[in-house]
């Protein structure tokens, strides 16, 4: 199952610990971020737990994509 979350608005730490919960349940998950430090923060953890990540940037928003 892949989960999309939105967390666009939001600061640190809180976006990396939704990705986390997510990565929990999900195969995938796509994060919307606004900000480089939860960028940042979401891809070195999901790289620590031998995730794959891909990410793009569009307009000053980040999207994440994570895979097992």
């Amino acid at each position: 199952m892949e989960k999309i979350l939105d967390l666009r608005g939001l600061s640190c730490p809180i976006p990396l610990i939704k990705t986390r919960d997510a990565l929990v349940t999900a195969a995938a998950v796509t994060v919307l971020v606004d900000e480089p430090a939860p960028r940042e923060n979401i891809i070195k953890f999901a790289r620590s737990q031998n995730w794959r990540v891909e990410c793009t940037a569009a307009g000053g928003e980040y999207t994440i994509i994570i895979r097992k």
